[in-house]
């Protein structure tokens, strides 16, 4: 683990994501790190695409995503 230094917009940018997301500062900028990564890697992938294609690698279903919506 290393330490990245940001600006300070950026910075409370992150904790107000964080704060929404329900996550910790340092896992929202994880977040926003794999998903900017799998962008640049993927850029014919939408966001929601990418998203879908993680959950299933993770092993979530659609029916188990669609019922907690319910």
């Amino acid at each position: 683990m290393g330490i990245v230094n940001i600006d300070d917009e950026l910075h409370d940018n992150l904790r107000r994501a964080s704060s929404v997301s329900g996550r910790s500062i340092n896992a929202q900028a994880g977040f926003w790190i794999k998903i900017g990564m799998l962008c640049e890697l993927n850029p014919q992938l939408s966001f929601q695409e990418l998203v879908a294609r993680e959950l299933a690698a993770a092993g979530v279903s659609p029916v188990s995503m669609r019922a907690a919506e319910a």
